[in-house]
């Protein structure tokens, strides 16, 4: 199954509308029923300390990133209830240019966004920057486009979310294809790569040596 990218008809929403609300509800749905919540909270907290900050790319709503006091980056404004303390970059991840603060980066269904350059431009940088690189996305596998369309039915999703989830399977990641696409090197990075069976593609990469 070819990776294909087609674009979310979320990221072209108004944060604020009806429709990308329900979306939003939707992802936290999703994200619950599919593990990841689980998974990023046995996962995340012991990557964490107080001196190396974490940075969340694509942050959505930024829940993710305020549970765990990571600073956050995304296209859209905060939310009316994001800390004061901690960071929001509203930038485009393409263009960021303080990759050098933050040593941990995490990605929660943001990466499939990105097409093969992009993914190989980001790579370069957190090669250089970053010592942690966490990732939860989509699974790219026929079989799951089925399961998403059922579970789609049974939550009542939105027709955005139903477009979204099923063009996000397509352009998600199986085997290898992650660390290859950010062009990192196993001289300088050990990862451990999981294949959930209910369609999520688990991802932790620490750098090793200076």
């Amino acid at each position: 199954m070819r990776r294909i990218l087609t674009p979310e008809l979320l990221d072209s929403l108004p944060p604020d509308s009806p429709a990308a609300r329900h979306s939003r509800r939707d992802l936290r749905l999703f994200n619950r029923v599919l593990g990841a919540d689980y998974w990023w909270r046995t996962t995340l907290p012991p990557l964490l300390t107080a001196t190396a900050p974490g940075l969340e790319l694509g942050a959505g709503d930024g829940r993710l990133a305020a549970t765990n006091g990571l600073a956050a980056l995304d296209l859209a404004p905060p939310p009316a209830t994001w800390p004061a303390h901690l960071s929001w970059h509203r930038a485009d991840a393409r263009a960021f240019d303080r990759w050098t603060d933050y040593p941990l980066v995490v990605a929660n269904l943001f990466l499939h966004h990105l097409s093969a350059n992009d993914l190989a431009t980001l790579g370069h940088h957190l090669s250089t920057s970053a010592r942690i690189i966490v990732a939860c996305e989509p699974r790219r596998a026929p079989g799951f486009r089925t399961g998403f369309a059922l579970l789609c039915h049974l939550i009542h999703a939105h027709p955005v979310s139903r477009h979204d989830g099923r063009v996000s399977i397509e352009a998600g990641f199986r085997r290898e294809e992650l660390p290859e696409l950010l062009g990192l090197s196993r001289r300088h990075w050990t990862w451990h790569i999981r294949h959930h069976p209910l369609g999520t593609y688990r991802f932790v990469a620490r750098r090793s040596g200076p």
